[in-house]
């Protein structure tokens, strides 16, 4: 009896061994790749969906990826674009290539005939840091709720944003700079060829990203050439639609120029000269080149002018911000009242003076308050109000719009100590990973992370994030604005500090010449 006891155990660890050495294989357009399989999904890394864009294909628009033959293994992460530092606090730096054009998919299918919706996961690090294979991103638990997740890698400082008078002129489009953009349309191209060979739709995709990779949905929504590859957008804490950030340095003439003068303080006058530096030394010192340019190719117009005229890829949005996104951003333990108003340019530049006196700072304790308050709605809270009320005017699609409001346990002593819901604390939540950080995570928030991945599945798979067993979420109208608080409980509330941001409105309003659209 024991020795049968024995042959069972032997015959059952060979079989889970069977099981995990278990490669799925998926033919791509390029050539056939094996993946692994892991915990019910299979998990596919480091897939090009572009050609490396080193030597002559630096600061050109991506080329298809080479093809293939045999099975080429999609088992390990492929390096980051070439970038120094990280863009989250905490994070391992990630190995870094210039040849980084690689996407990672997780997928529950079992056959292609599934057609199930699909996240793409655009990341944020403000287009100088990020990665696609950062561990808070993987889509693993998203994906056993029933979508395929795909991670994507774009370039990022000079090597995706430099426009200059000579690659203007070498381009076909009479257009430089947004390479980093048009990386993350060949991506999404990639997936509409070859996503139904993983189980997934590719007419059910829904873009999201963090940040500036909020940023780059807002302009993807915005940019002619994305249109009809993606079904829904995901945005959080990042847009691209206010006239003091979208400043005359977004415009090619002057982003030509900016590129010129960093060219020359790399010792690299000619085109011909760039090429042939080390990547290490383009990103070495970004020289302020880490923005969308307004070109004539990939972003003709600003994403408020597209949105105002209705113009924009309109489809079904999902959206918010952070109620301490600026508690990640700015140290304010020595503000103080009398120098909070130069603080502050200091910080954010010249302001006009009805912004700064909407944010009351007769003392010390409130002048740390008022910076935090000025720049959470300077740098996040006004965009997305913004691109709310402009999709909520001009599209045909619904806008779910949230204030995340939940304070994870970040512990005494640790970089994230005191942030509150701060700058990107919405993703564990979202990618429901809070178990990546042995923190002391309660009930509520373990009910939350449930609620809201569910939420962000729900709106990929229908374009509306409600489903059974969830609080109901109010679509956003510009009549009664709504705002989904996402806290444990969830509850519906109003626009967050509506009286600063209607200060911000009024002066924006005046730079800019107009009002919204309204419906």
């Amino acid at each position: 009896m024991q020795n049968r006891w024995k042959l069972v155990c032997v015959l059952a660890a060979a079989a889970n061994l069977s099981t995990a050495a278990v490669t799925p294989k998926v033919l791509t357009e390029s050539g056939t790749i094996s993946g692994v399989s892991a915990n019910g999904l299979s998990v596919y890394k480091g897939v090009p969906f572009a050609a490396p864009p080193v030597g002559d294909l630096r600061w050109r628009p991506p080329m298809p990826a080479a093809p293939w033959t045999g099975t080429r293994k999609a088992d390990t992460f492929a390096p980051a674009c070439m970038q120094v530092g990280v863009s989250m606090p905490g994070e391992t730096p990630p190995a870094v290539s210039e040849d980084c054009l690689y996407l990672n998919v997780w997928t529950p299918a079992d056959r292609p005939e599934e057609h199930l919706p699909v996240i793409v996961w655009i990341y944020g690090g403000g287009y100088i840091n990020g990665s696609a294979s950062m561990p808070l991103y993987w889509g693993d638990r998203l994906a056993h709720k029933g979508v395929i997740v795909v991670t994507i890698a774009y370039r990022l400082g000079p090597l995706g944003f430099l426009a200059t008078p000579e690659l203007t002129r070498e381009s076909p489009h009479h257009s430089s700079g947004n390479y980093g953009l048009m990386d993350q349309i060949a991506a999404l191209e990639w997936v509409h060829r070859n996503i139904a060979a993983f189980g997934g739709d590719p007419k059910c995709v829904a873009i999201a990203g963090q940040s500036s990779g909020s940023i780059s949905v807002s302009i993807l929504m915005a940019s002619p050439l994305a249109k009809g590859l993606f079904q829904r957008a995901i945005g959080e804490s990042g847009g691209l639609f206010e006239p003091l950030q979208l400043g005359p340095q977004f415009l090619l003439a002057n982003a030509e120029r900016d590129g010129e003068k960093y060219a020359v303080s790399l010792g690299a006058p000619s085109l011909k000269e760039l090429r042939r530096l080390p990547a290490s030394q383009l990103v070495g010192n970004a020289g302020g080149i880490v923005h969308a340019v307004i070109e004539p190719y990939v972003l003709p117009a600003s994403p408020y002018e597209a949105f105002a005229s209705g113009q924009q890829n309109d489809v079904p949005l999902l959206i918010g911000s952070n109620v301490d996104e600026a508690r990640a951003m700015v140290d304010v333990s020595h503000e103080t009242a009398a120098t909070f108003s130069s603080d502050l340019e200091r910080s954010v530049g010249q302001l006009p003076p009805a912004l700064i006196a909407a944010y009351p700072h007769a003392t010390d304790e409130e002048a740390r308050q008022a910076q935090l308050g000025l720049e959470r709605d300077l740098r996040f809270g006004w965009d997305m109000w913004a691109w709310a009320r402009l999709q909520a005017g001009t599209g045909r699609h619904p806008v779910f719009y949230y204030s995340f409001r939940q304070q994870p346990p970040f512990p005494v002593g640790s970089v994230y100590a005191g942030w509150g819901a701060s700058h990107f604390a919405e993703l564990w939540y979202v990618f429901d990973h809070l178990d990546q950080s042995p923190w002391n995570w309660t009930a509520g928030d373990r009910k939350l992370a449930g609620e809201m991945s569910s939420y962000w599945v729900n709106f990929a798979k229908s374009g509306d994030p409600n489903g059974p067993g969830l609080p109901v979420w109010p679509a956003f109208i510009n009549a009664d604005s709504t705002v989904q608080y996402l806290s444990d409980p969830i509850t519906v509330g109003s626009v967050a500090n509506i009286n600063g941001l209607t200060v911000f409105d009024s002066v924006y309003t005046m730079v800019r010449g107009k009002p919204f659209a309204a419906r």
